[in-house]
């Protein structure tokens, strides 16, 4: 049997696309950089990029996506001998231009299970940028078998921030009525757990590259 949340997503969508029919058959996209202009370093850290399967582009559709990892340039004598302190954060980040034809974004809380990993624990929860602005984002700690990582994610669109998939959903309806936009964004920030660091050692790190890493959005996500 369907969850009542299957039900509630489903319902919203198929509201959602009959309004937009009804709208035309075009939004109004406004003007936005590629992400792969997304800064190479940030806070210290340098990326390299890992394209994605062609596999896994079919089940995203059509959008501009990055899939990037940064990493201290080397480690220091400082932080050799500290747990996680040299671990990777990955960042990943898919916009859609257009939800208007099927395409949408992909919540975590079903990419992530396909892929093997376990949720040990989930919250909502706010944060604030290096420039003091507030962002609502979503926190897991998941796992798969002995590794374990740290995530923050979240739902950007129009200058504004959610880590509910139903709010977010909401809002593109309305958005989509009153502006006939439907563009809108999923960033996710992952880092691994050193199996001996606490798990806020790990949130830590995550938090300050993504307090580092927001203030470049809205070049690529239009407000």
């Amino acid at each position: 049997m369907r969850s009542s949340r299957f039900w509630t997503v489903a319902v919203l969508m198929a509201i959602t696309l009959t309004l937009l029919l009804h709208r035309g058959d075009s939004d109004r996209v406004p003007p936005s950089e590629p992400l792969v202009q997304m800064p190479r370093q940030i806070d210290g850290l340098v990326s390299q990029d890992y394209p994605l399967d062609d596999d896994v582009l079919a089940i995203l559709g059509k959008g501009d996506f990055l899939n990037r990892i940064y990493t201290p340039p080397q480690p220091t004598l400082v932080s050799a001998g500290k747990p996680g302190s040299n671990y990777p954060i990955s960042l990943f980040i898919g916009y859609f231009a257009t939800q208007r034809t099927g395409q949408s974004i992909h919540s975590p809380q079903h990419c992530l299970p396909g892929a093997g990993w376990t949720f040990e624990s989930s919250r909502y929860t706010n944060m604030s940028d290096v420039n003091g602005r507030r962002f609502n984002v979503g926190e897991y700690v998941i796992n798969n078998g002995e590794s374990r990582q740290f995530v923050l994610y979240w739902y950007q669109a129009h200058g504004r921030s959610i880590a509910n998939e139903y709010k977010a959903r909401a809002y593109m309806l309305a958005d989509a009525i009153r502006y006939n936009r439907t563009d809108g964004a999923l960033v996710r920030v992952i880092t691994p757990i050193a199996g001996s660091e606490q798990i806020s050692d790990a949130r830590d790190r995550a938090v300050r590259f993504t307090a580092h890493m927001t203030p470049y959005l809205p070049q690529f996500i239009p407000n």
